[in-house]
């Protein structure tokens, strides 16, 4: 039974190690570099949710989904980092505007405003978290990539104190109805290993004062679970285990990333106004 429960172990650790490496490297390295690493991660999400959209029978209109996701993300980084003007955002709305023309020239669906709505939620559900967390990077005026980076290793810490703490203690169901496999051993477990992170993140990275790092912890920690189920949900809802097999051992880049799209709205906003 145990050796059924860690088979994917190894690929699990091999993959999270280099990609964890590779992202790290890119948000730590430059602006540039960070754009790019979350650029292909912003498409990539993008386009397994419209694929599994597909796989319910839903026509979304993935190719104008795709280009407005990667166009608010794009804009909210050179917006944030100074080089050209708020007003650019106004091109978002003409642009996403295109997706009822566009579906005017589709004569044989049977419920185009459906798959509308679909292609919007692509675009607010993957790629506007994603710009949300361009303005966390210049939350100083500036790029900082020790918010972005201390983001990361909370919401990694947490992943990974749930995955074993549920793999060995987990008996009490958290959300049985959405996901089965999720206990609340797993979910203090994780609590527990992201806070010994966020400690440590708040005594090198002093971008922000500790009493901010504990908050955003907190905001990763119950933001990244609800992200999990919210995922979950979806998959469900197409009867899936995995968005995608992108990252051996972890599924999609959805099902790796799925934290920080519920975590990046609220994060923002604590950081925003406190």
């Amino acid at each position: 039974m145990a050796d059924k429960k860690f088979s994917n172990l190894v690929p699990r650790l091999l993959t999270g190690i280099l990609g964890a490496t590779a992202v790290i490297w890119g948000v730590a390295f430059s602006s540039w570099t960070y754009f790019a690493v979350f650029f292909f991660i912003c498409l990539l999400s993008m386009l397994e949710f419209y694929k599994l959209s597909g796989l319910d029978g839903l026509v979304p209109q993935k190719t104008i989904g795709v280009i407005s996701g990667l166009a608010v993300f794009s804009l909210s980084f050179f917006v944030e980092n100074g080089m050209i003007s708020y007003r650019y955002y106004f091109l978002i709305f003409p642009l996403i505007s295109c997706v009822y023309i566009i579906k005017l020239y589709k004569q044989s669906e049977r419920k185009p405003f459906t798959n509308i709505a679909i292609t919007f939620l692509g675009i607010f559900y993957t790629a506007v978290p994603f710009a949300l967390m361009n303005v966390a990077a210049f939350e100083n005026k500036k790029y900082n990539y020790q918010i972005i980076l201390g983001c990361l290793l909370i919401l990694w810490a947490a992943d990974t104190g749930a995955y074993f703490a549920g793999s060995f203690l987990g008996k009490r169901k958290l959300f049985e109805r959405i996901s089965p496999k999720k206990s609340w051993e797993g979910f203090i477990g994780g609590a527990l290993l992201a806070m010994v992170f966020t400690y440590g993140i708040s005594v090198y990275f002093t971008s922000l004062p500790p009493w901010q790092w504990l908050c955003v912890g907190w905001i990763i920690i119950i933001g990244g679970t609800y992200g999990d189920l919210v995922e979950s949900l979806l998959k469900r809802s197409i009867e899936i285990k995995d968005s995608g097999d992108s990252l051996p051992g972890h599924g999609g880049f959805l099902d790796r990333f799925d934290g920080l799209l519920i975590s990046a709205p609220f994060i923002v906003a604590f950081l925003e106004i406190f």
